[in-house]
């Protein structure tokens, strides 16, 4: 077959009117920008009143699929036995010691007033039971569990109110809260201080950084407008699918930061296209409809990349991830619609006054390339690159799979106290529980027989019990049978885990001697699940451990489906795009070798704990969040795609004209290197202010996904890209015969 399958010259003066339906859309919004430009102030107004308060409709956690074992068995033990792994943990601590008369009075009164506030399902502590495990090794510190009514969401919200209440002074005790329920609380009232720092940091970086690409500060500001559109219907988009869905507290700040980025790339490009469509001599109308022709046409592929990359989050059963699907494509959309819809009318407005307040004009005629492209920083690289495309592309492939190496050495858990702040009340707490406490004593693996009648068959739940006792790592199994260590009995029956009043059930808790969110807790976890169960009905494990196990497996399993899925529409899209069967190999290759940079980054500063100067201080676990590198892979997978189209964009513009690749390749590259440059630059500082988080999974996401953008627009758009197709020469173009035919008849045109 020939390589040749798209040479068709480009016909038409570049003054001819701009046809297609994009074009006819944007002189339709030209000849009615004053009644446009009112709609869109009115539903900009209507959408920042409407997410005024979207904030407190956010939900915490999520990151366990409902489905799991673990999460039934938790709900089993809550609903029916009013048992469980506590929601909160009070570590109240005092120089006296927590037997002194007056701490154990005040232990008592702090007890019953946690064990009668709304909501509670139980408060159990040292000073109630006697439990010597309640008590720490120095004796000066003591424990209060308590457990919450309801779901995840409804404890974290109950938390928010019980904690101030609870935490502080009584008495001679000195009371910290802890506890899922409490971290989801801090972390919520974080991630808002965070996105208001963010806010502040990202906005005037961005207009200095627009500043210096366009040079007049007017044509500066639209893009950074276009932006607080998107973002205010981001706002409102966000409160009104909260009313039908959990929406995760961290999709503020990310799909925040996206839907900012994003427009204001758009804008961008459009800008960029309708200013160099005014120098080629059209009028404004006809200026603002080949933009939209041409740049607005890439804008709207883009934007579908970036959406599906998104979307594919949705094959996770966690509604943590599936909120930020929801609300990434959600941001995806407006931000192209804003870009599409609000800018035409303004263009049209501004006029020929776009170049207005041009502060760096004097400068930016010395550059090189300021009248003849050829002579351009971006032009000349481009052909130095393809004048050496194996040693070049080669050295850059190395550099960049070697980068990946560290991320070889990942291992992951499920997010806990340590995602928050050092000096957090919530990590302070726990660090005491760390220091002073067997951990696992607040967090055993449980174990639910709901089928099981333990007074009938209390040979069987003890021979259970005794079997579960000598686990690995296993300290004390407690049942209705009676407690049991390493197969001896230890306590006999009917001190521990009554039946419900219907008599029908039972459940024993199995203490271990490891920490439940490491790799042994999770063995642990697992081996407790292989211990043959009495008949009849199911054995059901939860706890920390078994939740991990649960999620980790879960994403495990899915994780094929979401790369399928990835790949396959993106394949699709770009060859309709392209009509090329080789640029969507190409590209999809080079969007993985872009990420491997905040891969291998992810583990040598995150999980490792070096470089911590470059993103502020956090606490390093030696674990990264297991959600957040499928996260960061289809965001930034998405963004990736966002450039590849752009400069693809221009460079097939010139193919189709010329019928030379190389040639196609260096105009395409001048003249969206600035640009992209530009682009991911911005992109960059609005995800990268989501590193100054205190909350280290919104900066490992922040600097992650701001260094993905800047090698993708550096090394590999400005390096791999002109290496590659200049080694594939017209071959990038090729497709078979049946193929280009489908191109020809489905293809995305801009007609």
């Amino acid at each position: 077959m020939s390589a040749t399958a798209q040479v068709p010259p480009e016909t038409g003066s570049r003054s001819a009117p701009a046809g297609g339906r994009l074009a006819r859309l944007a002189r339709l919004l030209v000849g009615r920008r004053r009644v446009t430009l009112l709609l869109v102030a009115l539903v900009a107004g209507a959408a920042a009143v409407a997410g005024g308060g979207v904030e407190g409709m956010l939900s915490s956690g999520g990151y366990t699929p409902q489905s799991a074992e673990s999460v039934s068995a938790d709900r089993l033990l809550a609903q029916r036995f009013h048992a469980g792994a506590p929601d909160l943990i009070l570590v109240a601590e005092t120089a006296a010691g927590v037997t002194a008369p007056d701490a154990e009075q005040a232990g008592k009164a702090l007890t019953g007033q946690a064990a009668r506030a709304r909501g509670v399902v139980y408060a159990r502590s040292f000073w109630s039971t006697g439990d010597p495990t309640l008590r720490s090794r120095d004796g000066r510190t003591a424990l209060v569990l308590v457990k919450l009514a309801g779901d995840e969401d409804a404890a974290f919200h109950r938390a928010h109110d019980l904690a101030p209440v609870l935490r502080g002074a009584h008495g001679p005790l000195d009371v910290r809260v802890t506890g899922l329920s409490q971290v989801n609380s801090e972390a919520d009232d974080q991630s808002s201080a965070d996105l208001t720092r963010a806010e502040v940091l990202a906005a005037p970086l961005t207009l200095l950084i627009l500043l210096a690409a366009f040079g007049s500060l007017l044509a500066a500001l639209l893009p950074v407008l276009v932006g607080v559109v998107a973002v205010a219907v981001t706002y409102a988009m966000l409160a009104g699918l909260a009313q039908v869905t959990s929406v995760s507290v961290f999709a503020l700040n990310i799909t925040t930061a996206l839907g900012f980025g994003l427009a204001v790339d758009y804008s961008l490009f459009i800008i960029s296209r309708y200013r160099e469509e005014l120098a080629a001599g059209r009028d404004v109308t006809e200026a603002v409809a080949a933009a939209l022709r041409t740049a607005g046409r890439t804008v709207l592929f883009s934007a579908l990349t970036v959406a599906l990359s998104l979307a594919a989050l949705l094959v996770f059963p966690l509604y943590f991830l599936r909120s930020l699907a929801y609300a990434g494509v959600l941001v995806v959309v407006l931000a192209a619609a804003a870009s599409l819809l609000v800018l035409p009318p303004m263009l049209a407005v501004i006029g020929l006054r776009i170049d207005r307040w041009d502060l760096f004009a004097p400068l930016r005629r010395r550059l090189p390339g300021a009248r003849r492209p050829e002579q351009g920083v971006w032009h000349r690289l481009a052909m130095v690159v393809m004048r050496r495309p194996v040693a070049v592309g080669g050295v850059v492939a190395v550099l960049l799979v070697a980068l990946a190496l560290p991320f070889l050495q990942a291992r992951f858990a499920l997010m806990d106290d340590r995602v928050l702040p050092r000096h957090s009340d919530a990590q302070v707490a726990a660090d005491v529980l760390r220091d002073q406490f067997q951990q696992a004593q607040t967090s055993p693996d449980v174990v639910v027989l709901p089928e099981l009648d333990a007074a009938a068959q209390g040979t069987a739940l003890a021979g259970y019990a005794r079997r579960l006792s000598q686990v690995p790592h296993t300290v004390r199994v407690d049942s209705a049978a009676g407690g049991f260590s390493a197969g001896r009995q230890v306590a006999p029956a009917g001190t521990a885990n009554p039946a419900p009043a219907g008599g029908k059930g039972t459940w024993l808790s199995v203490l271990s001697d490891v920490d439940p969110s490491s790799a042994a807790g999770e063995r642990h976890a697992r081996a407790v699940r292989a211990v043959p169960a009495p008949a009849p009905g199911p054995a059901l494990v939860g706890g920390a451990a078994a939740s991990q196990v649960d999620t980790k497996d879960v994403l495990a399993g899915r994780l094929p489906w979401a790369g399928g899925v990835i790949a396959a529409s993106m394949l699709v899209l770009l060859f309709l795009f392209s009509g090329s069967v080789v640029i969507p190999v190409k590209q999809l290759v080079l969007n993985v070798l872009s990420l491997t940079a905040s891969f291998g980054a992810m583990v040598y500063v995150f999980q490792d704990g070096h470089l911590k100067w470059l993103v502020g201080d956090f606490v390093s676990t030696g674990r990264l969040e297991v959600t957040v590198p499928i996260l960061m892979f289809c965001v930034a997978f998405g963004l990736s795609m966002d450039y590849s189209v752009f400069l693809l964009s221009r460079i097939r513009e010139e193919y189709l004209a010329t019928g030379d690749t190389t040639r196609a390749v260096a105009f395409g590259l001048e003249r969206t290197g600035r640009l992209i440059t530009a682009a991911a630059l911005v992109v960059a500082t609005v995800l990268g202010a989501l590193a100054t988080s205190q909350l280290s999974i919104l900066k490992l996401l922040g600097a992650g996904l701001a260094l993905a953008v800047i090698v993708d627009a550096t090394l590999v758009r400005g390096l791999l890209v002109p290496a590659l197709m200049r080694l594939l020469g017209r071959f990038n173009w090729w497709a078979p015969g049946p193929l280009r035919r489908l191109h020809r008849r489905f293809g995305l045109t801009d007609s």
